[in-house]
């Protein structure tokens, strides 16, 4: 493990460090082996054909050393189950339901835990403390409980839910967050990644996030400020805080335990349906990233309730504040535009707004993928899940061919600070999804993005200005710029770019070479076979010479 971790490291530690690396590296390797060696060698055909069997295999294997292990295992496995949008549905369909898999602590063990953090036994601080938990997740149990008849008249509150830290929690995040540093370690040394991600900085992110979901009393204050948050909106609900009974291990809570979000059995029984409660969930969510700036990172299922009011309505009842993010005014500024820009199939806007955030350098030339999107927008906008699985892949593939190899050359990258947001929006999405299979997020963003403009109304008169100086700006070097394109007309100094002719030539002058390598090979090992016998020193150094040119036609980048 890490340096700092070895004094206080146990076999068993040991072991579970051991554990999460071995089964990282071995389906890094073969994720290697099948994404990028294979298709190099000119068979992408097997990795296509075997990729859905990889896939449930890694899922599955996957899900029981998360089950096995818990602590942050869950919290990443929560994450995959959660992209329907993205992640096939091998993965996804095989960790649904992992949260509600992890096994409960022994109840002996969480009293002493609790009692020992609470300074009395259970039976003094509370009139009634249910044994059996409504709910185990990977980092603590939480358990029915009835306040005292002294903290029930000061409080107003008497029936509470009580969670309580698991044993020997934080020794088990120290573990795998030093396991993930070391994988975050190994990925920032492929290319493909480091240029895109600084991975090290994301496992820190992760760390501190997961840090702070350990401090109960940090919780405790989260929830009063999403509570703040949404003051006087008849949508959201949050459960009370029981100062008087909560620690860094242990935190009560009103009892507000109401009807899971994605049970649709339960949502009809009563009177409620589910497809009315997706789009005021994902506009909840909107609110709190858009225009809050502090956001529920974990809104996951089993953290969210939907609890039926007497109008036949229904509340959202957030709970399990541990995982909260932050959204600095700058990059709320850039998501409120790309928002907008997705909302009005704007290519143009939408890179802007990527820019402002931070994932786009500035430097980049976005112009041909700014037609890609502009085509994007015109074959697949405003289709929701549902319909888009219906597209015929190979219009996806289609797509992919000719405009992956410019979407790859740009310099994307992940800002900091940006892994809970996408965190936050990717179980919002999957939430959604399995709310409504034909749930459509354009319906959602289009009337929010109508309303964040007519907000944004009183900066138009500034971006008026702005404009109309750009304008200006572009007519007074017009007249220079055109006649510096005519005198290089004159001495034939203008090319013609033609991105997708001039791909594909150099796909042919790639596979020439990589031919010729080949040959070279061929030639050098059987002169090298030949001399071996007569010319032992010579024919041993052809023979080593020709794993130059097989290593160029092997692994020769297209």
């Amino acid at each position: 493990m890490a340096a700092g971790a070895d004094g206080a490291a146990t076999p068993e530690t040991r072991a579970r460090y051991r554990r999460i690396l071995r089964f990282a590296s071995r389906h890094l390797v073969v994720a290697w082996w099948y994404e990028v060696v294979l298709p190099q060698i000119g068979l992408q055909a097997v990795a296509d054909r075997t990729r859905e069997r990889r896939m449930t295999r890694f899922a599955r294997r996957f899900h029981g050393l998360a089950v096995e292990l818990g602590g942050l295992m869950i919290k990443v496995g929560q994450f995959m189950s959660s992209r329907l949008d993205v992640l096939p549905p091998e993965i996804t369909a095989e960790l649904e339901g992992l949260q509600d898999e992890v096994p409960p602590v022994p109840f002996d063990a969480l009293r002493a835990a609790a009692e020992a953090e609470l300074g009395a036994p259970l039976e003094r601080v509370f009139a009634w403390f249910d044994e059996t938990p409504i709910a185990a997740a990977s980092l603590g149990q939480a358990h029915r409980a009835r306040l005292s008849a002294a903290d029930a008249e000061d409080t107003g509150l008497t029936d509470v839910v009580v969670k309580v830290q698991r044993p020997g929690i934080d020794a088990v995040v120290d573990v795998d967050l030093a396991a993930l540093r070391k994988v975050g370690r190994w990925l920032s040394r492929v290319r493909v990644v480091s240029n895109r991600v600084d991975m090290p900085a994301l496992v820190e992110e992760f760390a501190a996030t997961s840090r702070e979901e350990i401090d109960y009393l940090h919780e405790a204050a989260s929830s009063v400020r999403f509570a703040d948050d949404f003051a006087g909106d008849a949508r959201v609900a949050v459960p009370s805080v029981v100062w008087e009974r909560t620690t860094r291990r242990v935190l009560t809570l009103e009892d507000v335990t109401a009807i899971k979000i994605t049970d649709q059995e339960a949502l009809r029984a009563a009177g409620i349906d589910p497809a009315d409660v997706a789009p005021v969930f994902a506009a909840v969510m909107f609110d709190q990233l858009f225009a809050h700036g502090s956001f529920h990172a974990d809104p996951h299922p089993g953290n969210v309730f939907v609890t039926p009011r007497p109008d036949g309505g229904f509340v959202l009842t957030f709970i399990d504040f541990g995982m909260m993010g932050a959204v600095p005014d700058s990059t709320r500024a850039g998501l409120r535009k790309l928002l907008i820009a997705a909302a009005g199939r704007d290519g143009h806007g939408l890179l802007a707004a990527v820019r402002d955030i931070g994932m786009l350098l500035p430097s980049a030339d976005t112009a041909e993928l700014e037609r890609a999107l502009a085509q994007l927008f015109a074959r697949f906008g405003g289709m929701g899940f549902a319909e888009l699985r219906e597209v015929d892949p190979r219009e996806f593939r289609a797509f992919a061919d000719e405009f992956g190899d410019v979407v790859r050359s740009l310099p994307f990258q992940l800002p900091e600070n940006f892994l809970l947001v996408i965190r936050a929006m990717s179980l919002t999405s999957g939430v959604c999804s399995a709310l409504d299979p034909a749930f459509n997020l354009w319906d959602s963003v289009e009337p929010y993005a109508a309303r964040l403009l007519r907000e944004e109304s009183g900066n138009v008169v500034r971006d008026v200005m702005t404009e109309a100086g750009e304008v200006a700006a572009v007519a007074w070097r017009l007249p220079k710029r055109v006649d510096g394109l005519i005198s290089r007309f004159e001495d034939g100094a203008v090319q013609v770019a033609t991105p997708k002719l001039d791909r594909q030539l150099a796909r042919l002058e790639n596979l020439v070479r990589r031919a010729v390598s080949g040959v070279l090979f061929a030639g050098l090992l059987i002169g090298g076979a030949v001399l071996q016998t007569a010319e032992v020193g010579f024919g041993a150094v052809l023979m080593w010479a020709s794993a130059l040119p097989l290593l160029h036609a092997l692994f020769a980048r297209r």
